[in-house]
């Protein structure tokens, strides 16, 4: 109060009063602006935590991607080594005598045969690859959505605008809802 009698009161002045008159600190009680401290703080560790599981799941997707297409590149090379025995028994089988022939026939029908199931494992390996790397990018635009989500939780803690909390809570259920199709593999 200044000497003539005249008060003025601080923008937390009315926050601290009710503290000490009984009230519990900042719980439901919004801050000039109309953002809840407690609120937006609690959020954010919520969210912080959803997405360090998100990002967690967008590394085990993106490792499963990698370890599938290995096995798909594993399986074409091994599809490859194939192709190059049955053309060399069918080369063989073209320079051989007339008695030799069938042996290098069976031979060359048997790679055939070999190579069409290592050909659909290959191909099978490669879609599984191609799953996973779109599920990770799920959860990869999950996370950075969650991300941005916290971002505007400071700024709106910084600057104490409502709309700015209004979108937090929006931007994080898109983050939540692109997590859920992650889960879903959408």
């Amino acid at each position: 109060m200044s000497a003539d009698g005249f008060h003025v009161h601080g923008p937390h002045d009315h926050a601290i009063e009710h503290a000490t008159q009984g009230g519990h600190g900042d719980h439901g009680l919004e801050d000039q602006g109309g953002v809840s401290t407690n609120r937006v703080a609690m959020f954010t560790a919520v969210v912080a935590t959803v997405g360090a599981i998100f990002a967690y799941m967008g590394g085990a997707t993106q490792a499963n991607a990698g370890l599938a297409k290995a096995n798909a590149s594993n399986q074409w090379n091994y599809f490859q080594a194939k192709s190059t025995k049955q053309s060399l028994a069918e080369l063989s089988r073209d320079l051989a005598p007339e008695d030799k022939k069938a042996k290098y026939q069976e031979k060359i029908e048997r790679y055939e045969s070999e190579k069409k199931g290592i050909q659909k494992e290959a191909e099978t390996a490669d879609k599984e690859s191609a799953e996973q790397m779109h599920q990770h990018h799920r959860w990869a635009q999950a996370t950075t959505v969650l991300q941005v989500s916290i971002a505007f939780a400071a700024i709106a803690l910084l600057t104490r605008r409502k709309w700015l909390e209004r979108a937090m809570y929006g931007v994080a259920f898109a983050g939540v809802v692109i997590g859920a199709l992650a889960a879903a593999h959408i």
